[in-house]
């Protein structure tokens, strides 16, 4: 199986991690900028090239805005897990992230039905986090950084049931735009260079493969970062290369080894 996609997936946190933390009125507005400005945007943007993506939810923000997400939804991307209030699910006690999960997925569920995949706050997770939502019937997770390419978790009480699609910093936006604030320039030709090296990759493989861009509606929603995202985009329409949602990349994957079996 030698394919290529792309799966652009945003982080929808909003003011969460803010409100968590009983942050001043400036750094709440901050996160509030995502659903204020940062979500249309994105929408609009992925409307126009017509692309379906993952949106990863804290439930407290699914909870704050339902409209928001219903919108998301509606647009045809898919809804995925993102702790409550983007917790620290490392440093919480096992009872106590059973029912952030538990919270989460129940909320997400009632208002955009069947929930697949998860991404941990900070990509950080507990011994107990992959268990977790393997028990809640998730099939894939998004939050650990051992490989560059996606595939089936072997280690115990997930074996064989969870897909993993890796994470990296170098191609986030948030490390890219807020912690260092890199030119913009320089942002499009690191990713476009990790993209073309996935590629070649690829082609020299029989693996599927993905490109994996974790981007956040706080910051990849201002304009000129979204120039950024919409050059890159047109990159890789210009190259043919296939967008889609990870639910569904997970639902092949995990199809392909039940035939091999």
């Amino acid at each position: 199986m030698s394919e290529f996609y792309i799966c652009l997936t945003f982080d929808v946190d909003a003011e969460s991690s803010q409100v968590r933390e009983n942050a001043e009125p400036v750094s709440i507005s901050k996160g509030q900028f995502a659903i204020n400005k940062g979500i249309p945007r994105i929408l609009s943007l992925l409307e126009k090239y017509d692309i379906q993506s993952s949106f990863f939810t804290c439930g407290w923000v699914a909870e704050t805005y339902p409209e928001t997400i219903k919108e998301i939804l509606g647009k045809g991307h898919e809804i995925a897990a993102h702790g409550y209030l983007h917790e620290h699910l490392d440093k919480l006690p096992l009872a106590e992230e059973k029912e952030v999960h538990l919270k989460t997925n129940k909320i997400l569920e009632d208002l955009t039905g069947k929930i697949k995949g998860f991404r941990a706050p900070y990509w950080k997770i507990s011994e107990n986090t992959l268990k977790i939502i393997k028990e809640l019937d998730y099939i894939y997770d998004s939050s650990l950084m051992d490989d560059d390419q996606p595939y089936i978790l072997s280690i115990p009480d997930v074996a064989g049931s969870l897909v993993e699609f890796p994470v990296q910093w170098y191609i986030d936006d948030w490390i890219m735009f807020e912690t260092h604030q890199y030119a913009p320039y320089l942002v499009l030709e690191i990713w476009k260079s990790q993209l073309d090296s996935y590629i070649k990759i690829n082609e020299e493989s029989n693996r599927l493969s993905v490109f994996n861009l974790t981007c956040h509606p706080s910051c990849i929603g201002h304009a000129y970062r979204l120039k950024v995202l919409e050059d890159l985009i047109s990159y890789i329409k210009s190259n043919e290369y296939e967008f889609t949602k990870m639910e569904n990349l997970a639902t092949i994957i995990m199809k392909n080894i039940e035939d091999i079996e």
